[in-house]
C-alpha cells in the first residue's frame, strides 16, 4: 500500500483548509441543502488527518491495510467529502452534485457510495461502536491499522456513545482515537425556561470531558482545535500509543463552530444555512479564494 502521506508546511496545508471551507459554503449555497457549523468548525482536523497523518491512498480506498475514519457526526459530510475531494478519492467538480438525486455524495455518509467512507453514519452515536468494532478487528486479525472517530459534542449526550466509552478499554483498543469536536453550539438542545424555546448552547460545557474519559480508562488530551500544532501533536500523540498503552485515546478538540467566516462563526444559526450571493462573496474574500480558481 503506498501510505505516503503529503509532506506540506503548515501555510500550505493552511490554505487547503480555507480552500475547503469556501467549498463547503458555496457547495451547500449551490446545492441549497446542508450543514455549515460542523464541517467548519471540524475543518482543521479534517485537513490534518488526511493530509498528514492517516496511512491512506486515494487511489485504492479498500486497501485492507489503510487506517480508517469515520465520521460519527454524519450531518457534517460535506465537510469530509470536501476533503475526500481534494485528498484525490474523486473529482473536486463532483462536489456541485452533492445531497442531488442519484450522486454519491447523499447528505450523509453512505460507504456503499463514496470512495474513501469507511462507514456509514448519520444516526448519531452509533460511530465510535463502529470504530472500536473495527479496531477489534484489527486485533484479531493481526493488523496495524489505526481507527480514527470524530464525534460532536451535542452527538455525546446520546447513551450508545458511553457503553463504548466504557467498553473500549477493556479490549485493549489502543489503535482506537475518538476525537470529539467541542464547538459548543447545537441546533437543538433543552428547555432553557421563559422565552427560549432550546438551549442550545454548553452541550456539555458543564462536563470535564478529559478527566472523563481519563476516567473511563482512555488516554486523554484537550487542544485547540483551530491550532495546526496542538493537532499535528495530539494526533502524533494518539499514534505513538497503537500497539504499545492498551488504552484507547481521546482528543478533546475545542473549537467555534462556524470558524474562519465572519457570519458563521459562533452562532447556532450556521448550524445550517444557504449563503446569498453577498454572504458568498464576503466568505469568499475572507476565506482568500478566487472564484475563477474555485470554481
Amino acid at each position: 500500500m503506498n501510505t505516503k502521506t503529503e509532506v506540506l508546511t503548515d501555510l500550505e496545508l493552511s490554505g487547503i483548509i480555507q480552500e475547503a471551507r469556501w467549498r463547503v459554503i458555496d457547495t451547500v449555497a449551490s446545492s441549497r441543502a446542508g450543514h455549515i457549523g460542523g464541517p467548519l468548525s471540524a475543518m482543521d482536523v479534517l485537513v490534518s488527518l488526511y493530509f498528514r497523518h492517516l496511512r491512506i491512498d486515494p487511489h485504492n480506498p479498500q486497501d485492507p491495510d489503510r487506517d480508517r475514519f469515520i465520521l460519527s457526526k454524519g450531518h457534517c459530510a460535506i465537510g469530509l467529502y470536501t476533503v475526500l475531494a481534494l485528498r484525490g478519492y474523486f473529482p473536486v467538480d463532483e462536489l456541485a452534485s452533492f445531497d442531488h438525486g442519484n450522486s454519491r455524495l447523499q447528505g450523509h455518509p453512505d460507504m456503499l457510495l463514496t470512495p474513501g467512507v469507511d462507514a456509514s453514519t448519520g444516526s448519531l452515536g452509533q460511530g465510535l461502536s463502529s470504530g472500536a468494532g473495527m479496531a477489534l478487528g484489527a486485533k484479531k486479525l493481526g493488523k496495524d491499522f489505526h481507527t480514527w472517530v470524530m464525534l460532536g459534542d451535542g452527538e455525546i449526550e446520546e447513551g450508545m456513545v458511553w457503553e463504548t466509552v466504557l467498553s473500549a478499554p477493556r479490549f485493549g483498543l489502543d489503535n482506537l482515537t475518538a476525537i470529539v469536536d467541542v464547538n459548543g453550539l447545537q441546533q437543538y438542545g433543552w428547555p432553557a425556561g421563559p422565552g427560549d424555546r432550546f438551549d442550545r448552547s454548553e452541550p456539555v460545557g458543564h462536563v470535564d470531558l478529559e478527566a472523563v474519559f481519563t476516567g473511563f480508562g482512555w488516554n486523554t488530551i484537550s487542544i485547540n482545535g483551530h491550532d495546526l500544532k496542538e493537532i499535528s501533536d495530539a494526533l502524533t500523540f494518539a499514534q505513538s500509543f497503537r500497539g504499545v498503552s492498551g488504552k484507547p485515546t481521546a482528543i478533546i478538540s475545542n473549537t467555534t463552530k462556524g470558524f474562519g467566516v465572519s457570519f458563521t462563526q459562533g452562532t447556532y444559526k450556521w448550524h445550517n444555512g444557504i449563503a446569498t450571493e453577498e454572504q458568498l462573496r464576503i466568505a469568499r474574500e475572507e476565506l482568500g479564494q478566487n472564484m475563477e480558481a474555485a470554481k
